[in-house]
């Protein structure tokens, strides 16, 4: 579910201002993470890597605050308004390539519980993969992601189109070395959202969450 709220009435009241006149408001921000223990904990689970990493992001961010906080450009009579809006639950966007050789899309429940998500996350991705349709929660604050994994890749920055404002998380293949695996994650978001400090706190969190898996 989703509320308008007044952003003055919030601690992102001057950044809303700020940013939502901005031609390019969208800031990336990339780290190398350690993903040894996924890694680990994928195969003696049984589990697909990007389904643990997409857990691990959803329990990373619903720990913050301004990822509940939404800004989206509307367009009206007069032109274009933009509102904020928050959420009350969170879901993670997953891309499957379908049957048809195109691409479909879907949105899993974020949930602390490993067993129920990853249930969720292989239900819906096979749905789409073969029915070509896509499966999408207008209801959840969305957090996107995209696993590039054809090649190693240090770094991704997505488009920004001025429609999807939403938080955006995107890697490449991860590496592995003698002592333990990495991968460079890139996380896009939109500065009247949160700020770098945030961001930096997410990160941060998304790597205690995977070494705690």
């Amino acid at each position: 579910m989703r509320q308008e709220i007044d952003p003055n009435e919030t601690k992102r009241a001057i950044p809303f201002k700020l940013w939502t006149k901005s031609s390019m408001p969208m800031v990336t921000l990339t780290k190398t993470f350690d993903v040894t223990r996924l890694c680990k904990v994928s195969r003696r689970r049984g589990m697909k890597f990007n389904m643990l990493l997409c857990w691990c992001i959803g329990k990373a961010a619903s720990g913050i605050e301004e990822f509940y906080m939404l800004p989206q450009r509307l367009q009206t009579g007069n032109g274009t308004e933009w509102k904020l809006y928050k959420y009350d639950r969170m879901a993670i966007n997953m891309i499957v390539d379908n049957v048809k050789g195109g691409l479909s899309f879907c949105d899993v429940a974020v949930s602390d519980d490993l067993e129920a998500f990853n249930a969720n996350y292989l239900h819906l991705t096979e749905t789409i993969r073969q029915s070509c349709q896509d499966i999408l929660d207008d209801g959840a604050v969305i957090v996107g992601t995209s696993a590039v994994t054809g090649t190693e890749l240090d770094s991704i920055v997505n488009q920004y189109s001025g429609i999807y404002t939403n938080p955006f998380v995107a890697w490449g293949r991860y590496r592995k070395g003698w002592l333990k695996t990495t991968l460079p994650i890139s996380f896009q978001f939109h500065h009247a959202q949160m700020d770098g400090s945030h961001a930096a706190r997410f990160l941060e969190a998304l790597q205690k969450t995977i070494n705690t898996l």
